[in-house]
């Protein structure tokens, strides 16, 4: 009798956990009998919420600031010297063996230099750039977005179904070379580290890469057709965004000319607010002086 009546009990527990929820706001956290739902406003910082109405913007406003702040740490650039692919597609030149050649001109007279992964890591110049050495990527940072899921993702099953889906769907990639994984739950963020020591070249970092993000983008190489979506528990992640951050054995030598329009638009303006408020300070000062004149030649009149 004793067992059915806690049976009874665990069923009605679960049955209350599962209606334990916020209608109003998907962020908020909530457990308890009876129900209570939170929403984070900053660090160690909770708000009690009536999910019968509509939240607070103030509180909503906060939550959002917060997990920007969370989102704006998280990911990224693994060093400083890492960069992306901002070229795309283009049509390389190869060595027999499908590696890179270290200098591309994509049949045109200009020219520039590429790492292992075939990514531009220098300005470009005209067919007298000298590249001297395929310079080898060791480090790729993978830097993926999924879908939203019913119910919360078991953050501590991450790394182990990141390697495994990786293992299994990228020809037996050795699990053993990605380092790190880190799980964002706010903003479903997954950050992988695939790294391999400096010096090893039997391992091509890029070739995985490059067939994740096909996958992801919805364009897998693979015949079968099948994305890359890994199994975090009972749960299937399909993903929606990538970046790729690029780590070479040896810094890239982008120059100012690097820099995008809109950052070069920015210095301008910039620049032309200085140059106008040193000529409006000129102007003001010498009319100042001028007035200055003139007064005190009134007064010397009048002596």
């Amino acid at each position: 009798m004793k067992m059915w009546i806690a049976l009874v009990l665990a069923t009605l527990a679960v049955g209350a956990s599962a209606q334990c929820s916020c209608s109003s706001m998907k962020y908020a956290t909530c457990d308890g009998t009876p129900c209570t739902c939170t929403l984070l406003v900053g660090k160690n910082m909770k708000e009690t919420l009536n999910c019968d109405a509509l939240i607070p913007k103030c509180f909503l406003m906060k939550n959002e600031m917060f997990r920007a702040s969370i989102a704006g740490r998280f990911g990224g650039k693994p060093v400083e010297t890492a960069f992306v692919d901002n070229d795309g597609l283009y049509d390389p030149e190869c060595e027999n063996d499908g590696k890179f050649k270290a200098k591309q001109c994509n049949k045109t007279e200009e020219c520039w230099c590429v790492n292992s992964a075939g990514v531009r890591r220098t300005d470009k110049g005209d067919k007298n750039l000298k590249c001297d050495k395929l310079v080898e990527t060791y480090w790729v940072r993978l830097q993926l977005r999924h879908k939203p899921v019913d119910g919360e993702v078991d953050a501590s099953k991450m790394k182990d179904a990141i390697k495994d889906a990786i293992n299994k769907r990228y020809s037996n990639f050795n699990k053993d070379m990605i380092e790190n994984v880190e799980y964002d739950k706010d903003s479903r963020m997954i950050v992988v580290d695939v790294k391999k020591p400096k010096g090893e070249r039997k391992s091509d970092l890029a070739n995985m890469a490059y067939y994740m993000e096909k996958d992801v983008k919805d364009l897998p190489l693979f015949k079968d057709g099948v994305k890359f979506e890994p199994m975090v528990g009972n749960k299937k992640l399909e993903m929606k965004d990538i970046l790729v951050y690029y780590v070479d054995e040896e810094a890239p030598t982008f120059t100012m000319k690097n820099l995008s329009g809109g950052i070069i638009a920015v210095i301008v303006v910039v620049v032309l607010a200085v140059v106008i408020g040193l000529l409006i300070l000129f102007f003001y000062r010498r009319r100042e002086q001028q007035r200055y004149s003139k007064t005190h030649q009134r007064e010397m009149d009048a002596m």
